[in-house]
């Protein structure tokens, strides 16, 4: 029996989330082969088998927290054959689960009473001297069953507590469930007739019932499970204002002459370097090179010091089904206009294709994020710590400006700078977004400066 383990995650990861199951109980695997995909805050990992087998049985279901180093499920040396018996035939014991691949929830039952209700812990009938008991031992303590098997039990209305496990130390398996169906024992759960009698209401009444009847949960909400992205984007995001005493200062940008720049040069650009010459690659560089004149912006707090940073690894900011996340173009000032098109490019196509490697992610001395892709015409962007400053971007617009005693129309773009008050000051920032502006507003100095 070989145990599937959950690995090192990486630099700062101490946990993650069960997701998706690839395999079910009773199919076979190849060594290599991935079986279950693990979410972290950062990347998706994939467990992996060691071993050539079948799945035996999965110890912690999509939705639960684990470590590294906890034993997730376990491979038995096996074929294709005896796979197919485990599937056809359940036997007879505690190691045999059911599948956990994503059981969509019925309509009598929403999902998150499921989940919340059905989903126990594994030793809830461990006694204080250590000792495990059966169902029906004492007055309190619930039957002996896997998470597996309660959901199983869940979805097919049967109670735990009229049943009597044949496993090991009284263990409720699936088989008992069947058994227990095939005598005709009466479920517990009568789910049909509550939601059959708010529907023969509702057909007379003409009304649409508030509620479903199991439950108390109101019908018309969704219940959707936050990915463990999602979960530590918003500890951090509220963490980052908790923390640094944030501030955002204004300016805008008359985007003209990179504008023409792209439209003079971006069919040679592409046609010599394979990707087309977007805003980004010119904010980096600017960005770069106002880091070079206001360092604070380049820096961190740590402790009781100040640690400015004499290299320039920008952060990009992506968006994604899963989330915001923050690949990161290493050594930005030495890379040309070109290179940094390209690499911009590739992190966001894995980002997107959930294909980061938490190398890409990790670090970053500076980031920006591009909220005019989507529209945004002006927003305060919210730091990514630890660092102390973070550049947004918004919608080009066109509006009238005064040019040299006269009114015309110009693409103009505001820009915002989010910055920690406690080692930048206000006239800093300031300065910043200014020499940003100077370099967009004249791309030449881009070229000229490295």
């Amino acid at each position: 029996m070989a145990e599937l383990r959950v690995p090192e995650l990486g630099e700062s990861i101490v946990e993650a989330t069960v997701g998706n199951w690839l395999k079910k109980i009773g199919e076979p695997v190849s060594a290599g082969e991935a079986v279950v995909e693990l979410e972290t805050d950062k990347v998706n990992v994939e467990v992996m088998a060691e071993v050539d087998g079948v799945l035996q049985s999965i110890l912690h279901v999509e939705g639960e927290t684990v470590t590294p180093g906890d034993v997730i499920g376990e491979v038995s040396s096996g074929t294709s054959a005896g796979a197919k018996q485990s599937q056809d035939e359940p036997k007879k014991s505690d190691e045999v689960q059911v599948s956990h691949s994503p059981i969509p929830a019925s309509p009598e039952v929403p999902a998150a009473t499921q989940s919340e209700e059905t989903v126990m812990p594994r030793e809830t009938n461990r006694l204080e001297d250590g000792s495990m008991t059966k169902a029906g031992d004492g007055p309190h303590l619930p039957p002996r069953a896997t998470p597996a098997v309660r959901r199983m039990a869940s979805e097919q209305g049967v109670s735990l507590d009229a049943l009597s496990g044949t496993g090991g130390q009284g263990r409720i398996t699936p088989a008992d469930i069947v058994s227990s169906q095939q005598s005709g024992e009466p479920p517990v759960m009568q789910r049909q007739s509550g939601s059959q009698g708010n529907a023969t209401a509702a057909a007379t009444n003409h009304v649409v019932p508030p509620r479903e009847a199991a439950g108390g949960v109101d019908n018309r909400e969704e219940h959707i499970r936050l990915s463990r992205r999602r979960l530590t984007i918003a500890k951090r995001l509220v963490e980052a204002q908790h923390t640094a005493a944030m501030l955002t200062t204004f300016n805008e940008i008359d985007m003209s002459a990179v504008m023409d720049v792209r439209k003079r040069r971006k069919e040679s650009f592409r046609d010599r370097h394979g990707v087309g010459l977007g805003f980004m690659s010119f904010f980096t560089k600017a960005v770069v090179g106002a880091l070079k004149a206001i360092p604070q912006l380049n820096a961190e707090i740590r402790g009781e010091e100040m640690i400015v940073k004499h290299y320039y690894d920008i952060g990009i900011a992506v968006a994604t089904e899963g989330g915001l996340v923050v690949p990161v173009v290493r050594d930005a000032d030495r890379l040309s206009f070109a290179e940094i098109e390209q690499q911009i490019t590739a992190l966001a196509k894995r980002a997107r294709e959930n294909q980061l490697s938490l190398e890409d992610l990790r670090g970053g001395t500076f980031t920006i994020t591009n909220g005019g892709t989507f529209g945004s015409l002006l927003s305060t962007p919210i730091l990514n710590p630890p660092q102390v400053g973070i550049l947004g971007m918004h919608k080009i617009e066109e509006r009238p400006v005064g040019v040299n005693g006269s009114i015309v129309l110009r693409p103009m773009m505001y820009v915002a700078l989010s910055y920690d008050h406690r080692i930048v000051d206000g006239a800093e920032a300031v300065r910043f977004l200014v020499r940003v502006k100077e370099l967009l507003e004249d791309p030449e100095q881009l070229w000229l400066e490295g």
